[in-house]
C-alpha cells in the first residue's frame, strides 16, 4: 500500500502537456544531455514499439534505424530528462506491441499511415424541421 504522501507527490510529478500517441506512431522525444557543466537538447526520433506502466513509471519504448542498424531506447516520459515528446505522424497497427519489427528490414518494416476520419453531421432541411 502506498501512502498518500507519496501518492500526492507521484501526482504533483506528473506531466501534463503530454500528447496523445500509440504504438505504430512515429515521436520526436527531446532530451536533456548533460555534458560537463553545459546541458543540450537531443531528438530521438522513431517508432514507439511499446508502451508500459502507469502513472509516474509510465515508460516508451521507440525503435529507429540509424545506418542500417536498429535502435531502441526506453524512455520514462514523466522523467526530467524528457523535455517534449512530439507526434511526427499516426501509424495503423493491430498489435499493443511491435516486437515483431525487430525482425523486418526496409519497407517490410513500413507501418501505414492512420487516416483520420471525421463524421459530417447532416444539416436539417426546411422540409425535415417541420
Amino acid at each position: 500500500m502506498i501512502s498518500k504522501i507519496i501518492r500526492d507527490y507521484e501526482a504533483s510529478q506528473l506531466k501534463t502537456d503530454l500528447p496523445d500517441y500509440r504504438p505504430g506512431d512515429t515521436v520526436r522525444v527531446s532530451v536533456k544531455i548533460v555534458e560537463g557543466d553545459k546541458e543540450r537538447i537531443q531528438d530521438f526520433e522513431g517508432v514507439v514499439i511499446r508502451k508500459k506502466g502507469s502513472g509516474i513509471t509510465e515508460t516508451v519504448t521507440v525503435r529507429r534505424m540509424s545506418y542500417g542498424i536498429g535502435m531502441e531506447r526506453i524512455f520514462p516520459i514523466h522523467s526530467p530528462k524528457v523535455d517534449k515528446i512530439a507526434v511526427v505522424r499516426r501509424g495503423e497497427v493491430r498489435r499493443a506491441k511491435l516486437y515483431y519489427l525487430r525482425a523486418l528490414k526496409g519497407k517490410k518494416a513500413r507501418i501505414t499511415e492512420r487516416k483520420e476520419v471525421t463524421v459530417a453531421t447532416p444539416v436539417a432541411t426546411n422540409e425535415e424541421s417541420k
